[in-house]
């Protein structure tokens, strides 16, 4: 037993250290400061030719990462090298814009010309000193993105919208249709999951107006979120989605998948644009109605633009209550004439009386969510649906975020209950759901 022991400890002490945990992400921004440093910065416009010059510019590329690897981790860990070839890809597939998509505090790129390159980062936008060589090089980047994900850009197709591997959308538009050469944007995926108590600490709302929306969720409210590009529907979408039950089925419909749901039990759906030949398109509108065949207690549809609206407030209406979906207008009231109008786009020739008591039958509440000048995102209204009054659909304000002043850059407000108590709040008693009557 004794020597079994000293066995144990012997094998104990020769044992190699465990693998160190690596920030894939911190390592190879460490990677691009040295080699911008070390290098010729015409070593790193790799091409994904074979030709001589291309191969032997890789090994003197992949060389010099060893090199500066070996000078930040003596010790010689085997799992940095082999992060090489696939940082080796994203030099050729990424260009100079790899820095931005490897910093976790920019949200969005946007290449405007060769020379002129904006981020977004926590909310405010700056100009970059990041460029390309000329159109030619943003034109190849822009090429060799395309190709990664299955699609091409060309003059016959000279716009693209899709989806990269790691979930970022990226919308690319090249002349003659971008008059200045071709531009580029990127909507970085978030690999971290944003929660509501996420979205309160950062002033997005207040503690109440959460635990109302929290209850509007759970009592199966049907929910349209308001705002303008790059407000936050998305992320807020995600957030009130959270709430769902885990033993509902869920069906997502995005033109690109964007949603990032924890729940199990979900089918997430993503349309699809032509092809080459202009055949093959599959569209929201008939994502939409192959899902009613699929069993869903709410469907969620990332976005609605036009005519699916209809099927979205049909659905709604008749027995898929609790579903969400996101729009484009900069008030409530603006999105309910802009829901009008895109169920006008459905082809269905319906009376206008007939639209809006579809709207007030279908939607409970309607959540505004802005960017601020400060670069907060917030929402500044929750409005509950309550009816119709002769041919107008009527609305209540439940909560409001009230600014009152500018302090330096950053904007002065809070967030401030209307005194009204939502139609619904009867059913949130019924289900036994935690919301006092004091928050409003």
């Amino acid at each position: 037993m004794k020597a079994d022991e000293t066995l144990r400890m012997e094998i104990v002490k020769h044992r190699p250290p465990a693998p160190r945990a690596v920030d894939a992400n911190k390592l190879q921004l460490e990677l691009l400061a040295r080699l911008s440093q070390e290098l010729d910065p015409a070593a790193l416009l790799l091409d994904r030719g074979d030709s001589l010059r291309s191969r032997n510019r890789r090994i003197a590329v992949a060389k010099q990462l060893t090199a500066i690897l070996q000078d930040l981790d003596p010790g010689g860990a085997s799992a940095p090298r082999d992060l090489i070839p696939a940082f080796l890809d994203k030099l050729i597939d990424y260009g100079p814009l790899l820095p931005l998509l490897l910093d976790e505090e920019i949200s969005d790129i946007m290449v405007n010309r060769a020379d002129q390159v904006y981020v977004e980062r926590q909310g405010k936008l700056a100009v970059t000193d990041v460029r390309f060589q000329d159109d030619q090089h943003l034109l190849q980047t822009i090429h060799r993105i395309t190709e990664m994900i299955g699609r091409s850009v060309d003059d016959r197709r000279p716009m693209v919208d899709a989806r990269l591997p790691d979930g970022s959308r990226v919308n690319a538009v090249i002349p003659p249709l971008a008059v200045q050469g071709p531009m580029l944007t990127i909507r970085k995926f978030s690999r971290d999951l944003i929660t509501m108590s996420d979205l309160v600490s950062r002033e997005c709302l207040s503690a109440d107006m959460a635990e109302l929306l929290r209850a509007a969720v759970l009592t199966r409210q049907n929910i349209v979120i308001s705002g303008g590009t790059g407000a936050g529907k998305t992320t807020l979408l995600n957030v009130l989605s959270s709430f769902v039950p885990p033993h509902e089925r869920i069906i997502t419909i995005e033109d690109a998948a964007e949603l990032q749901l924890s729940q199990e039990h979900v089918g997430r759906l993503e349309a699809r644009p032509p092809g080459p030949g202009g055949e093959g398109a599959v569209e929201i509108r008939d994502l939409f109605r192959n899902s009613l065949r699929m069993r869903p207690d709410r469907i969620i549809v990332g976005e609605c633009r036009g005519g699916e609206a209809l099927d979205m407030l049909q659905a709604m209406n008749s027995g898929h209550d609790g579903s969400m979906t996101t729009a484009h207008a900069n008030s409530p009231k603006d999105l309910i004439y802009r829901l009008e109008t895109m169920v006008a786009l459905s082809g269905m020739n319906l009376p206008l009386l007939a639209i809006r008591r579809y709207i007030a039958g279908a939607v409970n509440l309607i959540v505004q969510i802005a960017r601020y000048p400060d670069g907060v995102r917030r929402i500044n209204e929750i409005v509950e649906i309550t009816g119709m009054e002769g041919d107008t659909i009527t609305r209540s304000t439940l909560f409001q975020f009230r600014q009152t002043g500018v302090s330096g850059s950053a904007v002065v407000g809070h967030f401030q209950s209307q005194g009204v108590v939502p139609r619904f709040y009867e059913q949130v008693r019924e289900r036994g759901i935690q919301l006092s009557l004091d928050i409003f």
